[in-house]
């Protein structure tokens, strides 16, 4: 009945946050009140009670001003009560987000391009990490150069709306020329707070630029992106930076189904980095990262990459039919692999028949080789196969780093925006 009124009374709803508040400052206070104080304060809130239970508009009004009246004579008064009003409802609601993160769902940004056509990394026009420096050929380093500075020139940076539709679909844009004739003498580090970039500086012929909320570049610095060479002399006016910058994907991580069940072969599922042989471009063991991949190889399998671009599950050939694969394998066999576009998964005998990146797939040199996969491990492979860094590089790692699966991807609003890309 009591709830029933506190519906349809706002006396009753203000008479209960009364008592409520003093009962919270009661049990605060208990130890340090003296008997008389406890026994004035207890009998007012009891009294309030026994209003509310008979309903009467009146009483009810008068009870909670009597209460009011004991809380304000015998408790004690805090300092600064409404800063400690809002300071309390700040640490609850991190409590509840930090709950939800912990436990529901996650927030996740995609920093490279493994995933792709599936799930976009950051990516950028132009991108000088692009330019084979390993094959060793100058010729085609140069053709390589010269490819990304002419993407560079033909960038049109919108204005208005066109920019606005722009910024919506993630692509941000960088526009820096040369203040006076010099060098790149320094390009600092990002100024972020939380998740945000505030700003970057890059100094040039003695006069220092700032960049505002610059784009994040994924794991590639700008100097790598746009292809600055610190030995370059540049002259006032000339272009020394632009680029157009599209974001990863921003999606929620489900953290809650696999309390309830094991993840399944070809969900893509969000996995930390310790306890893992991976390794970065330099060598370093990478320990304190998330990585995103679709889930090929369950404990307790032998595993197998065949030269038509199919892996192999204990001898069974996975294709378009397999459950999750449908895109995957969805390819023309009679069409290269090709960066960004779904071509199967590639061994090392298919990488060096199409001149890709000679160390691709160690673990899989060809088709022959069968990987025995005999601990509680997994492993993963990126949908962008021809530039993927994944198992068949550093192999396994362990089940338990499995944290979640990509559930929705809320930013940016294309066409991979929802809960279609699983």
């Amino acid at each position: 009945m009591t709830l029933l009124r506190w519906f349809i009374s706002k006396t009753v709803r203000e008479a209960c946050a009364v008592g409520k508040h003093y009962r919270r400052l009661l049990a605060a206070q208990r130890d340090i009140l003296s008997p008389a104080a406890l026994g004035a304060v207890q009998a007012k809130l009891a009294e309030l009670r026994a209003a509310i239970a008979e309903g009467h508009t009146g009483k009810i009004r008068i009870k909670a001003e009597e209460l009011q009246f004991a809380g304000e004579k015998w408790l004690k008064p805090y300092p600064h009560a409404a800063w400690r009003e809002n300071v309390e409802v700040l640490l609850v609601a991190l409590a509840v987000a930090m709950g939800i993160r912990t436990f529901f769902v996650q927030p996740f940004k995609i920093p490279t391009g493994s995933m792709q056509p599936t799930l976009f990394g950051v990516n950028s026009t132009p991108d000088f990490t692009k330019v084979n420096y390993y094959q060793g050929d100058p010729a085609k380093v140069r053709a390589d150069m010269f490819e990304q500075y002419k993407l560079r020139d033909a960038i049109q940076i919108p204005t208005g709306w066109e920019w606005v539709k722009a910024w919506l679909h993630g692509d941000s844009y960088l526009n820096i020329t040369a203040p006076a004739d010099g060098m790149i003498e320094q390009i600092s580090p990002l100024t972020k707070f939380l998740i945000f970039n505030i700003k970057q500086t890059v100094t040039l012929g003695g006069v220092e630029q700032t960049i505002w909320f610059p784009p994040d570049l994924g794991e590639q610095t700008l100097v790598k992106r746009a292809g600055l060479d610190p030995s370059h002399v540049y002259h006032k006016g000339e272009t020394v930076v632009k680029m157009k910058v599209s974001a990863g994907d921003h999606l929620f991580v489900d953290r809650l189904s696999y309390n309830f069940r094991k993840p399944q072969r070809g969900e893509i599922v969000v996995f930390a980095t310790i306890d893992t042989q991976i390794r970065d471009n330099y060598g370093n063991l990478v320990t304190d990262q998330f990585y995103i991949k679709r889930l090929v190889v369950l404990p307790h399998e032998k595993v197998s990459i065949g030269d038509d671009r199919h892996v192999r599950i204990n001898g069974q050939r996975l294709d378009a039919n397999t459950p999750h694969f449908e895109n995957v394998y969805g390819f023309n066999p009679d069409q290269p692999p090709k960066e960004s576009r779904f071509s199967g998964h590639v061994n090392g005998t298919v990488a060096s028949t199409y001149g890709l990146y000679p160390n691709l797939a160690p673990n899989f040199p060809d088709a022959e080789t069968i990987y025995n996969n005999d601990g509680d491990t997994y492993m993963v492979m990126g949908d962008n196969t021809c530039n993927s860094s994944d198992s068949r590089v550093w192999g396994t790692f362990p089940a338990q780093n499995v944290i979640g699966k990509s559930f929705f991807v809320y930013w940016p609003l294309t066409d991979r925006f929802g809960w279609g890309n699983r």
